[in-house]
């Protein structure tokens, strides 16, 4: 089967497609046959080798963290899926590999796309689902009513954080350029500051929580938003000892990351607030729970108009990587 890999960490893109077998699968695994596979920032992040400390590959690596697809085979102890069903996932961390035309997944990381949906729509909602929903469920635990600032929500992530945050009975403030405007307010944002015309930390306060897209360089701005007792919740600007913790790291990783996040975590404990970061994890009840809200409420995730294929994936990384793009990107097998 066709695979897109790459060789070794690096700081250019450089992936390589090739002829490698297809997988076997275990008792508790699946054969999917991938029909999409999107293409994230978590991709970058993967290649240029900037998440080893919290998962170390080895090489050749075939990249690819989230698809949807039929499933061709399944393992022995496999209950839940049959040859024939459309799935989807956000493959786990370890056994990623989405950029090939066929993948072996847990069947415990797998659940049934939307009805209706294709496969290409379908792709671009398991890593930006599971990362809302763990986020806002078990990172911030909101609460109907209450309100949530994502800034940098307008990518994405924030057209699926937006709607499934609104579902949950949350009030929903994003930051962002002009070009999103209309389409998160179209997705239930109930406020949307342009970042080129006004400064959230100037003209918000008493916020419940806040969720992070855009790193270390926001972090002031936006804790002094939140209110005594809220919680900010980061997706890039790194691990704490919280995160070691609760994901049961070994040791040495716990007193590193407590030494990497104590800036944030003193900061926040100084105002009476506290800092977490998420790296999302496969979950296909979740993602199950997800499915059924985006049936519900009719979520449809932006997917940028040009779709790939996987001969052009270096091609795809690189739109990712530089912009400007539409939606998800995605490829199509």
């Amino acid at each position: 089967m066709k695979a897109v890999q790459i060789n070794n960490y690096a700081k250019e893109i450089h992936a390589h497609l090739r002829q490698v077998p297809v997988p076997e699968i275990g008792d508790n695994e699946v054969l999917v046959q991938v029909k999409a596979a999107a293409v994230n920032p978590l991709e970058l992040l993967i290649l240029t080798g900037s998440v080893r400390l919290l998962q170390r590959y080895t090489m050749p690596l075939t990249l690819g963290n989230e698809c949807s697809g039929i499933v061709q085979q399944t393992g022995k102890r496999v209950k839940k899926f049959q040859k024939g069903d459309r799935v989807y996932a956000r493959l786990p961390q370890n056994r990623i590999g989405a950029f090939a035309e066929y993948v072996a997944v847990e069947q415990s990381a797998l659940a049934r796309m939307p009805a209706g949906y294709d496969f290409v729509t379908a792709a671009a909602i398991p890593l930006a689902g599971l990362t809302a929903y763990q986020g806002l469920v078990e990172e911030l635990e909101a609460k109907p009513g209450e309100t949530l600032l994502i800034p940098g929500g307008s990518g994405s992530f924030g057209q699926m954080a937006v709607p499934l945050a609104k579902a949950l009975g949350l009030r929903v403030i994003v930051t962002g350029n002009d070009r999103a405007r209309e389409q998160l307010l179209a997705m239930g944002a109930d406020q949307y500051i342009n970042y080129k015309q006004e400064n959230y930390w100037e003209i918000l306060s008493g916020v419940d929580g806040v969720m992070d897209t855009l790193g270390a360089a926001e972090f002031d701005h936006e804790l002094a938003v939140l209110k005594k007792g809220g919680r900010l919740l980061s997706l890039r600007t790194g691990p704490n000892r919280a995160f070691a913790v609760r994901n049961r790291l070994p040791w040495f990783k716990r007193a590193l990351f407590s030494l990497a996040g104590s800036r944030y975590d003193r900061a926040a404990r100084k105002q009476g607030k506290e800092y977490r970061f998420l790296f999302v994890r496969s979950d296909g009840a979740q993602l199950q729970t997800i499915t059924d809200l985006v049936e519900r409420h009719h979520i449809v995730p932006a997917v940028d108009p040009h779709l790939f294929s996987l001969e052009q994936a270096e091609d795809a990384l690189r739109l990712v990587a530089h912009g400007p793009t539409g939606g998800k990107v995605v490829l199509r097998l």
